[in-house]
């Protein structure tokens, strides 16, 4: 086999960012998912925020004490599910674990984002990809003083990591998102965040990708990949239906929430867990629902929730954490805050139309994802990215593709 033939498993935002930064930098590349498109999974409808500004991890007792609160509501931000799973309290007693990590998980973090926003600026002014973007920044909005003093706190590890917020009062956030309804004492925008279709995009870099000589592999079963003295085997079975055995120098594994798996038959153990969000697609038909939709992004801390414009005719709207397994069911239940909340908020905005999606987000329990080389010879990670995969992709694909041109 050639000496820089790369495999690359999954198809959505962080495999074909990988395939970009490999392909420009030499490598022979092949792209496995098992789905019939790239961007079918996660990638697919998530809130469309390459976000800074949301870079926060978790792992804080509020979030403890919040989840506690909410267990019993069906339609709270974080819903969890008490059926037993070894997978699930493991990975929860590990989440409560990182908590002394909060800070400095949080700047890290955000350090990683904004290398990450200027990485993608450059790869779609580069590459001509249209994907909806909006430059306008995104708005934190706050009811309460003692939301807005949390805020500051967050705001503080933020800017260690170097993102700059801009606090406004409860007139600042009027005029910077007028159609905005409701009673707010402040809020914070960060100028410098965007928004995006992460599906087009993905879509479109994969196009871009194949230009270049990639090879797209799609609705491929990975049974496993194999670490052998000459490079990796990845075994498969192919779209018809036939099984195979593949060969390359290495592999980066951007599974997603199966990436567990195939790193255990590779001797790494990495406790991805799949926790669910949901979005709507409110489709905007009429002339009043376009004039009473924001352009601005906005993330409301209490409710969870994140919006982006798509363009003029769609309006994205997202949130809440599931934790139920390999779980993909669409819940009435999770579904109506997100509509009810548009009705509160933009109550000119007609919600007749709404798409609802939902994902499993591959979460570690710290928060930070895995990214560079595993225990065996050419296997590398770059997976786990939370809620934050369309806004980080682009760093972590950087630095995954720097660790294997120092190795293979």
């Amino acid at each position: 086999m050639s000496s820089k033939t790369i495999a690359v498993i999954g198809a959505g935002i962080t495999g074909v960012t990988t395939a970009y930064e490999l392909i420009t930098r030499g490598y022979e590349v092949t792209v496995y998912d098992r789905n019939r498109y790239p961007a079918m999974e996660t990638s697919f409808a998530n809130g469309g925020q390459l976000s800074a500004s949301n870079a926060e991890v978790w792992n804080h007792p509020s979030t403890i004490i919040k989840g506690l609160t909410w267990m019993m509501k069906a339609d709270a931000p974080l819903s969890l599910s008490l059926s037993p799973s070894w997978h699930k309290y493991s990975w929860l007693a590990e989440f409560v674990g990182n908590i002394p990590r909060y800070a400095s998980n949080t700047t890290r973090t955000a350090q990683l984002a904004v290398a990450a926003r200027e990485r993608m600026r450059d790869i779609g002014n580069r590459e001509g990809i249209r994907f909806d973007r909006e430059d306008r920044g995104i708005l934190h909005f706050y009811a309460t003083e003692r939301q807005m003093a949390k805020a500051r706190r967050v705001s503080d590890l933020l800017s260690k990591g170097g993102v700059e917020r801009i606090e406004l009062d409860s007139d600042g956030v009027r005029q910077l998102e007028p159609t905005l309804q409701g009673e707010f004492v402040g809020g914070f925008h960060t100028p410098a965040d965007a928004t995006g279709d992460i599906h087009q995009f993905t879509n479109g870099l994969a196009d871009v990708c194949a230009g270049l000589g990639a090879e797209f592999v799609m609705e491929a079963e990975i049974f496993a990949c194999q670490s052998e003295p000459d490079g990796i085997r990845v075994r498969l079975r192919g779209a018809d239906g036939a099984a195979r055995l593949a060969g390359h120098r290495a592999v980066v594994v951007c599974a997603g929430t199966g990436s567990r798996d195939i790193a255990r038959g590779l001797g790494d153990r990495l406790n991805v867990y799949p926790v669910k969000g949901y979005s709507i697609t409110v489709n905007l038909e009429d002339d009043a629902s376009r004039s009473a939709a924001p352009w601005m992004s906005l993330l409301d801390d209490d409710a969870k929730i994140v919006t982006s414009r798509l363009g003029a005719g769609r309006f994205r709207v997202a949130g809440t954490a599931e934790i139920d397994g390999e779980n993909r069911d669409i819940r009435a239940c999770r579904i109506a805050p997100l509509v009810d909340w548009v009705a509160r908020y933009f109550p000119d905005v007609s919600t007749r139309q709404c798409i609802p999606w939902a994902g499993l987000r591959p979460m570690m329990p710290s928060m930070m994802p895995r990214v560079g080389p595993g225990r065996r010879q050419g296997v590398y990670y770059n997976t786990g990215h939370g809620h934050l995969g369309w806004t980080l992709s682009a760093a972590t694909a950087e630095l995954v593709a720097q660790s294997v041109a120092a190795r293979v």
